[in-house]
């Protein structure tokens, strides 16, 4: 699915029906929304964004959030904040997947991009 066009969109709904492991959505000069979906076990995979920004907003599910050297439990309604530079996982402790969408300032991905597992996107890196 390319990027869409439209500016106003059900994120949360979009979010929850999502079961692709990442997902662009919107692509802009400074900022791009994506969707992600963490199966059950499952983690996003510990990194580090140098010069971007990410907040991730997360719609289903439970786990466990990293940021730095903080670990703290994360759920349906949580927002974890990541400054540039700073190491970050967050991993799927739940019994259903993990669903988020997610924002980096500036953009992470090429716009459209899309993965429908870790693999996958590990393989596009």
């Amino acid at each position: 699915m390319p990027d869409t066009e439209k500016m106003t969109l059900p994120v949360v709904e979009l979010a929850r029906e999502n079961n692709e492991f990442r997902k662009v959505l919107w692509t802009g000069e400074k900022t791009q929304l994506v969707l992600m979906a963490i199966p059950v076990g499952g983690e996003i995979g510990g990194e580090v964004h140098q010069g971007h920004d990410q907040m991730l907003y997360f719609v289903a599910g439970t786990g466990v959030a990293r940021i730095g050297d903080v670990e703290t439990n994360i759920a349906d309604g949580d927002v974890g904040i990541v400054p540039s530079g700073v190491f970050h996982n967050f991993r799927n402790t739940g019994s259903g997947m993990l669903k988020l969408f997610t924002t980096y300032s500036p953009p992470e991905h090429e716009p459209g991009t899309e993965h429908a597992t870790k693999a996958e996107a590990d393989a596009d890196e």
